[in-house]
């Protein structure tokens, strides 16, 4: 083998090595999804017989994290459910007594695993987004459609799912003139800054 074979197997076998470190790394980052509650929005509506009754939430300071390479995703919405509001003073006082229950179930939470689709690192995606939902006390398992834009340092995504709140357990606050609808509708917008971050092993 003459030396200029040599070298040539000396740079492959380096470029081979620097290759093999630089997935290693890309395989083990992560991006932190921050979520700022005064870019979130969190709308409900709920069709009834005389009138839709359109309300929103507070959401609360939280963090996801997000491995692309393996769609896992991890962390929690948190969402204070104390802050559901409609306009109307005494439909607000009945939803947080009757149905919500609030000052006993003050938190709404929706809890990611894993992502279904792949997320573009820059741009816009759509995926579904597999999780748990607690409400009221429980926890619920769903699947959810979600519109994700990636940028350089934030994120936004869209999410609108539906949420069967008497056949979860709660309340429907019908009356004998209003039949309300027992599903609510819900419009989940998200936002925040987002930053790359370094994969924790997990153990088995």
């Amino acid at each position: 083998m003459n030396r200029t074979t040599i070298r040539a197997a000396g740079m492959s076998a380096s470029v081979f090595f620097i290759l093999c470190i630089f997935l290693a790394s890309a395989a083990g980052q992560q991006t932190s999804l921050q979520i700022d509650p005064a870019k979130t929005s969190v709308h409900f509506t709920l069709g009834a017989s005389l009138h839709t009754v359109h309300g929103s939430f507070q959401a609360k300071v939280s963090v996801l994290q997000f491995d692309p390479a393996s769609s896992h995703i991890s962390g929690s919405i948190l969402v204070d459910a104390k802050s559901g509001q409609t306009g109307n003073g005494m439909r607000d006082r009945k939803m947080h007594k009757d149905v919500l229950e609030s000052e006993t179930y003050p938190e709404i939470s929706f809890r990611p695993d894993r992502v279904e689709g792949a997320v573009a690192a820059q741009g816009r995606s759509s995926v579904k987004v597999h999780g748990t939902f607690h409400i009221h006390g429980t926890d619920h398992e769903v699947e959810v459609p979600v519109d994700v834009d990636m940028g350089p340092e934030t994120w936004s995504a869209t999410v609108h799912f539906n949420i069967p709140y008497a056949k979860w357990g709660m309340k429907n606050p019908s009356t004998l003139f209003l039949r309300a609808s027992e599903a609510v509708e819900i419009e989940l917008v998200l936002a925040g800054p987002s930053q790359p971050t370094t994969a924790t092993p997990q153990t088995q």
